[in-house]
């Protein structure tokens, strides 16, 4: 039994073959989930040059929007923010971006303190600076 695929009206779509998330009895497996908004291309806070690289990003900006896009999916699921048991973080840059994302996390998750995973990554497939993967109860 591999699940139900679920997704969301409310998040952006995937840049891949994949679900947003799955369900396997009382768990929900959310896939990858980064800060663009639905329905849009353009990354929230970010600047890219002419060539396509990345000028600038605002981590704080691509926090919130990865926090709301989180809460979207398992909302639509059946589930909730208080259902999340482990989130794995995803960061481009550990050292510059760190501490901000660590200050929006802890405001977020003030009173359901899932198990937690932060781990730096050269890059992400699209040029954002932000990826959480979480399991969550329905």
């Amino acid at each position: 039994m591999n699940g139900e695929k679920f997704n969301s009206d409310r998040a952006p779509r995937a840049v891949g073959l994949y679900p947003h998330a799955r369900k396997v009895g009382d768990l929900l497996f959310l896939s990858g989930v980064g800060p663009r908004k639905a329905g849009q291309t353009d990354i929230p806070g970010l600047t890219l040059n002419k060539n396509g690289e990345i000028e600038s990003y605002d981590i704080e900006q691509q926090c919130h929007s990865v926090f709301e896009n989180i809460r979207f999916i398992l909302e639509d699921a059946g589930s909730s923010w208080d259902n999340i048991l482990d989130v794995q973080v995803f960061l481009t840059n550990m050292k510059d971006d760190f501490n901000t994302y660590n200050k929006i996390y802890a405001d977020y998750f003030r009173d359901n303190q899932p198990c937690r995973t932060t781990i730096e990554i050269k890059s992400l497939p699209t040029p954002i600076a932000i990826e959480l993967k979480v399991i969550a109860t329905i």
